[in-house]
């Protein structure tokens, strides 16, 4: 078994530190390979740093499938174009968000997700709203730490994410807590042992998902809304990623990494 698990950031220390943790809870016999794209954001923290970090993804997504993978891992709580991802993949893709928010709502009667930015919350009360779990999330409490700040060093991320534990549990009420960022990920056993209660972390819950789905030989439906996109020639700049009525040949997408940069202002 094959699962990629894709940061859709280009910070290759969170990536390591990504596949460290879902390599951890992988079955014997699972193979995991963790990537960054080659383009996109350092880090993803609003709604313009997701929408520029799905080309790169979506990239990564059509590599895996010329290479064999049996299904991936979106690792971003934003859950960026998980359902494009779909669309181009036959195995089973998992968002971290998606998958921390199901299984926490199977294990606890009410969770909070504990994030990073503020301006990010509404995008974590978004994503509760469209899994259907909106009545399970007593709050989403940002902790306005930047997403890189979690890999420095001696920094004061570990302990303002427990306190914004802590305060999911006294005073929202919460049963469990969800991480909401990747880069959590490697803390979500060390707070769970100080808080006393139910931490989920999406990357190891979605890497044991995409196994249980493969497992199962449940693959991402080809009819409908995930159906292969429609042949289309696109232009401009996302020239390369167009649809093709064939099966994609190593060059097409994945060169979308050496178009031009913009250097100009938006």
């Amino acid at each position: 078994m094959k699962i990629k698990v894709v940061n859709p950031n280009t910070t290759l220390s969170m990536t390591a530190t990504i596949g460290e943790c879902a390599r951890r809870v992988a079955a014997p016999g699972t193979q995991i390979v963790a990537v960054s794209p080659a383009m996109g954001p350092p880090s993803i923290e609003g709604w313009y740093d997701e929408a520029l970090a799905v080309p790169g993804l979506l990239a990564e997504i059509a590599d895996g499938e010329r290479h064999g993978f049996d299904g991936y891992v979106i690792a971003c709580f934003g859950d960026p174009g998980l359902y494009a991802a779909r669309e181009v993949a036959r195995g089973p893709v998992i968002g971290i968000a998606e998958a921390a928010m199901h299984l926490a709502s199977m294990i606890a009667p009410s969770f909070t997700v504990v994030t990073t930015l503020g301006r990010t919350c509404g995008m974590a009360w978004h994503l509760a709203e469209r899994y259907g779990v909106l009545r399970f999330c007593k709050n989403v409490r940002a902790t306005d730490l930047p997403v890189l700040d979690l890999a420095v060093p001696g920094s004061r991320a570990r302990r303002m994410i427990v306190d914004e534990c802590r305060a999911a549990l006294s005073v929202d009420g919460a049963d469990a807590i969800v991480l909401g960022c990747a880069g959590m990920t490697d803390l979500c056993d060390e707070i769970a042992d100080e808080i006393g209660a139910p931490v989920v972390d999406g990357v190891t819950a979605a890497v044991k998902l995409a196994e249980s789905l493969i497992t199962l030989r449940l693959a991402t439906a080809k009819r409908g809304e995930y159906a292969r996109p429609i042949p289309k020639q696109y232009s401009g700049l996302v020239a390369p990623f167009s649809p093709l009525a064939a099966p994609v040949v190593r060059g097409d997408i994945a060169n979308a990494s050496k178009a031009p940069q913009i250097t100009g202002r938006p």
